[in-house]
C-alpha cells in the first residue's frame, strides 16, 4: 500500500453568516472530496497539543506523527534546514517576517504580499546595515525570511504576526521568558556535550532583537522599493518580525519511525514545510511556479506528487493557499482556493491512482483552522478524510467540519492519524 496526504493548510473555518451559517467546506463546490468522503472513512483530529499555539510547524509535524514535547524547536531552524542553512550548535534561527505597519499597528504579516525577488532584495540590504559576524539576514520565500543570532537565547515571548493583525506592534515586542530573564544557558554541541560557551541571557536577546525591529522601519521605509510603494498607496514592507526561534532539532526520519516507508517525498512552496521534510528524511521537492499562494502551480504538484508517489511508497503534498486568504480576511478568494485543491488536486490524483494496480491510500484534511472572519489560526479539531480501495464507507456523505463530526474514525488526537494512517496495508 502506497500512502499520498494532501494537506490544505488552514482549509478548516467557521460558520460565516454572508454564507448562510455554512462554513466554506459545506458552501465550496468540492465534489471529490466529496465523494471520497462517501466512499471512504472520516474523523476528526486535534493537531496541537496542549501548551503548543496553533502554528503550521507543530500542527504539519504532529499530522507526520512527530511527538511536539520531544522534537519542537519552532519554525526557525525548520526553514533554515529548508534554505540550506547548516545550523551550528550556538546559532539560534527565527523566522523572519517583513511585514507591513501603518499608524502604529499591524496591517499584515506578508509585507503587502511581498514578492520572493523583492524580499531578497529588501534582506540583502537589512543585512549589510544590520548583519554583522553574528548577525546574519537570509533571504527565503516571499515574506518569510530567516534571521541567525549565534550564542542567542530561545527563551524567549514573541507574538506571531499573523495573530495579531490591527493591533499595536510595539506592544508585541520581544518580551523574556519568566524565569529565564538573567540566566546564561550552556552550549550543547552535536554530541550532546557542553561546549564550554554560553548563550545570553533572554533579556539580552530579547533586547537585542527589539533593537533589530525597531531600528529596521527606518531602513526599511527609506528603501527604493518602499519608497515607491508610498508613493502609488500601497502596503509597504516596513518592519521586520522575529519570531519561532529555536535551536537545531533533533528528529527521527520517517523511515525510521515507519518502517513501511522506505522512501518518501514532501512537496511544497513552504520553507518550513520543505524544512519539516528534509528532518523527516522525505526527498524535498521544488516545483517551478509554485507560490504557496492562490496563484500557485496547481498541475505542477499534481504532477510531481504522482511521479514520486509512482516510484516511492509515501508523498506528503501540502497547499499554502487556503491558510493566506483566511490571514487576509478574504472570503471569496479562500473559497476558490479550496474549490481549486478539489478540482486541480484531488480530482486528477484520485482518477490516476485508482487505476494503479498497487493500491494507494489518499488522506485530505487541514493543519488547522484559519477562519476567515478572525484571521487567525485556531486551536480546533480538523476533518480529515481517507479512501482506499476495499475500504468500508461510514455514513457520512460529504466532507466538511460538521459532518466528519460523525465520521467512524471519531476523534483522533496528535500522533494518533499517522500511526493509523500507515497501518493501512
Amino acid at each position: 500500500m502506497k500512502h499520498i496526504i494532501i494537506l490544505g493548510d488552514g482549509m478548516a473555518d467557521h460558520a460565516v453568516e454572508r454564507l448562510g451559517g455554512k462554513t466554506l467546506l459545506q458552501y465550496a463546490d468540492t465534489p471529490y472530496m466529496d465523494m471520497l468522503a462517501r466512499k471512504g472513512r472520516t474523523g476528526r483530529l486535534m493537531t496541537i497539543p496542549d501548551g503548543f499555539l496553533p502554528g503550521s510547524e507543530v500542527a504539519n509535524s504532529t499530522i507526520l506523527g512527530y511527538d511536539q514535547n520531544k522534537v519542537y524547536e519552532g519554525r526557525g531552524p525548520l526553514e533554515a534546514a529548508s534554505i540550506g542553512y547548516d545550523m551550528a550548535p550556538e546559532d539560534f534561527a527565527l523566522r523572519l517576517n517583513i511585514i507591513c505597519v501603518g499608524d502604529g499597528k499591524i496591517i499584515t504579516h506578508n509585507g503587502g504580499n511581498l514578492s520572493t525577488e523583492n524580499g531578497a532584495v529588501l534582506m540583502h540590504y537589512l543585512n549589510e546595515k544590520l548583519g554583522s559576524t553574528d548577525i546574519k539576514f537570509i533571504p527565503g520565500i516571499q515574506y518569510r525570511h530567516l534571521l541567525i543570532v549565534k550564542r542567542a537565547s530561545k527563551h524567549i515571548v514573541c507574538a506571531p504576526p499573523h495573530d495579531h493583525p490591527n493591533e499595536p506592534w510595539q506592544s508585541l515586542l520581544v518580551k523574556p521568558e519568566e524565569g529565564w530573564e538573567d540566566k546564561h544557558e550552556p552550549i550543547i554541541g552535536f554530541d550532546g556535550k557542553p561546549t564550554g560557551e554560553v548563550r545570553m541571557t533572554a533579556r539580552e536577546t530579547a533586547d537585542l532583537l527589539n533593537d533589530l525591529i525597531v531600528k529596521s522601519q527606518a531602513l526599511l521605509e527609506a528603501h527604493p522599493y518602499n519608497k515607491d510603494k508610498a508613493a502609488k498607496g500601497e502596503r509597504m514592507a516596513n518592519l521586520i518580525w522575529p519570531w519561532g526561534g529555536g535551536y537545531r532539532p533533533s528528529m527521527k526520519t520517517l523511515p525510521e519511525k515507519y518502517p513501511q516507508i522506505k522512501r518518501g517525498t514532501c512537496i511544497s512552496a513552504v520553507d518550513l514545510i520543505r524544512g519539516i521534510g528534509q528532518y523527516a528524511g522525505l526527498d524535498v521537492v521544488k516545483v517551478p511556479r509554485a507560490t504557496g499562494l492562490a496563484d500557485t502551480n496547481y498541475e505542477g504538484k499534481v504532477a510531481a506528487a504522482l511521479t514520486a508517489l509512482y516510484n516511492q511508497d509515501f508523498v506528503f503534498v501540502h497547499f499554502e493557499a487556503s491558510d493566506e486568504a483566511g490571514h487576509d480576511g478574504n472570503l471569496a478568494l479562500k473559497l476558490k482556493t479550496i474549490e481549486n485543491l478539489d478540482h486541480r488536486v484531488v480530482e486528477p490524483i484520485y482518477n490516476e491512482v485508482k487505476q494503479w494496480d498497487e493500491p494507494v491510500a489518499i488522506a485530505v484534511l487541514p493543519d488547522h483552522p484559519t477562519p476567515v472572519e478572525i484571521r487567525t489560526h485556531v486551536k480546533e479539531p480538523v476533518p480529515f478524510l481517507v479512501w482506499y480501495k476495499g475500504i468500508e464507507p461510514d455514513s457520512v456523505q460529504v466532507y466538511d467540519e460538521v459532518a466528519c463530526v460523525n465520521g467512524s474514525c471519531g476523534m483522533l488526537y496528535l500522533t494518533e492519524f499517522m500511526d493509523k494512517f500507515m497501518a493501512i496495508k
